[in-house]
């Protein structure tokens, strides 16, 4: 077997378990934005995320950033798209939607990113969705819904819709065209120096938003509780998560990668029954069957397509 198929194998069997670790580094973040109000302010909190997690990634990616610098010199409008969209938008403005929105406003307009990018990537990116695939996106969507309203369907018709939504919706569609430029503007750069130049654009972005805040006397003092928000979601969520969703979509393509996102919720579910304490019901084992089977459903069809052919 040549060799260049069996890395290419390697790759695809690597990146089909990352995916799976993605949406568990993303819930970090879901935690600190509940800790931070009154603790940083969100412009603040997201431009120390994302300056930190960019000087570690430019470090990293030194050598190949400074080959490719007429590349990137070329290239530097969709870094800051990208940045603004991945970093400014998914970043601040989710800390500024936990200010007043409920976590079941969030997880249920969030769940509409994977349908978007599912959607677009088919429409638009032209990638391969087969029938079992869709009907793994159907169920991952209904086990995403059923945790959120704790088994409960009539829950839906109770949710009250506050201005945090409307952050949140924006963020939402603001990662399905992350997710989808970053596979339409296609790069020679690694996952590493790709994703050092989105935070550099993001930085940018992010930048006048947070001297507007800094200046601003409503703005807590930082401290050592803010300092350490800003350097964990710079490294877990920050290069963990969206490192390996970068390079995860290289290797399997967008629309299979955004349905893992799905496993936020049970993650969560998870997280807050194993360090909080929260009780684990019913309705998050019967959510977590259809998730992970829906899932199962993408992924395996996923493995088939790639080995059998390209795309």
């Amino acid at each position: 077997m040549p060799t260049e198929l069996l890395r290419q194998q390697a790759h695809i069997r690597l990146a089909l378990l990352l995916i799976w670790i993605t949406p568990m580094l993303s819930t970090v973040n879901q935690i600190a934005a509940r800790i931070a109000p009154g603790v940083v302010a969100p412009h603040v909190l997201a431009f120390g995320r994302w300056g930190i997690a960019g000087l570690i990634l430019t470090w990293l990616a030194r050598r190949e950033l400074w080959l490719m610098r007429e590349h990137i010199r070329g290239t530097w409008y969709q870094s800051l798209v990208l940045g603004g969209c991945g970093m400014w938008i998914c970043g601040a403005w989710v800390y500024l939607a936990g200010e007043s929105t409920s976590a079941m406003n969030i997880s249920l307009i969030y769940a509409s990113s994977p349908v978007m990018i599912a959607v677009c990537s088919v429409l638009w990116l032209g990638e391969y969705f087969t029938k079992r695939q869709i009907i793994g996106v159907a169920l991952s969507m209904v086990g995403v819904t059923h945790v959120v309203v704790r088994g409960h369907w009539s829950a839906i018709a109770q949710v009250e819709l506050v201005t945090g939504d409307l952050w949140i919706l924006a963020a939402a569609i603001a990662w399905a065209a992350y997710a989808l430029l970053q596979k339409h503007w296609h790069s020679p750069l690694s996952a590493t120096a790709r994703l050092a130049t989105i935070c550099m654009g993001g930085v940018v972005v992010l930048m006048p938003f947070t001297i507007w805040e800094l200046s601003s006397s409503a703005t807590p003092t930082l401290g050592l509780q803010a300092y350490f928000l800003i350097g964990l979601t710079a490294l877990v969520p920050g290069l963990g998560a969206y490192w390996i969703y970068g390079w995860t979509q290289k290797i399997l393509g967008t629309s299979r990668v955004a349905v893992t996102l799905y496993l936020g919720p049970l993650y969560a579910g998870l997280a807050a029954w194993l360090v909080l304490n929260e009780p684990l019901s019913w309705h998050h084992l019967a959510g977590g069957l259809l998730i992970l089977s829906g899932v199962g459903l993408v992924m395996v069809n996923q493995k088939k397509s790639k080995l059998g052919h390209s795309e």
